[in-house]
C-alpha cells in the first residue's frame, strides 16, 4: 500500500451502513451533517440493485439524509457503462424497480447476461435462459457477487450464489462491476481530485466494502450494523483499519484522528 496522505475523500456505503430498508441507523443523519463540516469530498457507493438511483435517493431523503444525486455512485451505473462500452444487448436479471437505470438500451434478442439482486426472476426458466445464452457465448456480467444482505426480517441471499451457479454450470467467469472491484472504487473517486491513499471507505460488508477498498489503496472502516456478523473482521487480510459500532462512531474517529 502506498504511503498515507492527508484525507481528502470519504466513501460511504448505504444499505446496512446508513439505513436498513426504510429505517435509518440511529444517529446517522446527524453524523453525516458533522462529516459535511470537514474539508473532505463525500461519495455514497452502493451495490444495491433493488431500485434505480432516483428511487434510492427518494428513500434516503424520506429518512432525512442530506444527499444529492450526483454524490451517489451505484453498481447499476457501472454496469450500464460497461454495457454501452461493449455494445451488447442484455438479458437483465434485476428488480423491475431498477430497470429505469438501463432505459434506452436495446434488450431485444439478448447476447449478454446481467445479474443483480432479482428474487422475482431467480426461477428455473429464467436461470435456464441465462444458462443457454452463456453457453452460446454471451458474456456473464455480475453487478456484484454479494453472498447475502440485511433485511428487516434477517439476512437474505444476495446475487452471488446465483452468479456462482451460472459460472459453475457454464465453466466461465463473470465480469464483476460493483464492489469489491478496484475499478468501482476508482470510478467512485473520479471528480474528487484525490488518490485512493487519500480516501477512507465506511461499510458493513467486510469483504466487498472494506476489503475491496483496502486493496484499492484506501483505508477501510467496518461498522457493526447491517449485515455485519461477529468475527467478520477476521475474514480479510489485512484486517480492517478500524472496526466500530456504527456510522456515527466512524465519523467521530475520522474527525478526531484522520484530519
Amino acid at each position: 500500500m502506498a504511503a498515507r496522505r492527508a484525507l481528502k475523500a470519504v466513501l460511504v456505503d448505504l444499505s446496512g451502513t446508513l439505513h436498513v430498508e426504510d429505517s435509518a441507523v440511529p444517529g446517522a443523519q446527524e453524523a453525516l451533517k458533522r462529516l459535511r463540516s470537514a474539508p473532505v469530498a463525500i461519495r455514497f457507493v452502493t451495490n444495491t440493485t433493488k431500485e434505480c438511483k432516483k428511487e434510492l435517493l427518494e428513500r434516503l431523503k424520506k429518512l432525512n439524509f442530506d444527499i444529492q444525486e450526483e454524490e451517489i455512485f451505484t453498481s447499476l451505473t457501472a454496469a450500464r457503462n460497461l454495457l454501452e462500452e461493449k455494445r451488447v444487448r442484455p438479458l437483465l436479471l434485476v428488480e423491475d424497480s431498477a430497470l429505469q437505470d438501463f432505459r434506452g438500451l436495446d434488450t431485444s434478442d439478448p447476447n449478454a447476461v446481467v445479474i443483480g439482486l432479482a428474487p422475482e426472476h431467480f426461477n428455473y426458466p429464467m436461470m435456464n435462459k441465462a444458462f443457454r445464452l452463456i453457453l452460446d457465448g454471451a458474456p456473464l456480467i455480475a453487478i456484484h457477487k454479494a453472498r447475502y444482505y440485511k433485511r428487516k426480517d434477517g439476512l437474505a441471499l444476495g446475487p452471488g450464489p446465483f452468479v456462482t451457479g451460472l459460472e459453475y454450470a457454464t465453466d466461465t467467469h463473470a465480469t464483476v462491476v460493483g464492489k469489491p472491484e478496484r475499478t468501482f472504487f476508482l470510478e467512485a473517486l473520479r471528480g474528487t481530485n484525490c488518490a485512493p491513499e487519500e480516501a477512507v471507505m465506511i461499510g458493513d460488508d467486510c469483504r466487498d466494502d472494506v476489503g475491496g477498498a483496502q486493496k484499492a489503496g484506501m483505508l477501510g472502516i467496518l461498522v457493526k450494523t447491517g449485515k455485519y456478523r461477529g468475527g467478520d473482521e477476521g475474514k480479510i487480510d489485512p484486517p480492517p483499519y478500524l472496526v466500530c459500532e456504527s456510522f456515527p462512531h466512524a465519523v467521530d474517529h475520522i474527525l478526531q484522528n484522520l484530519l
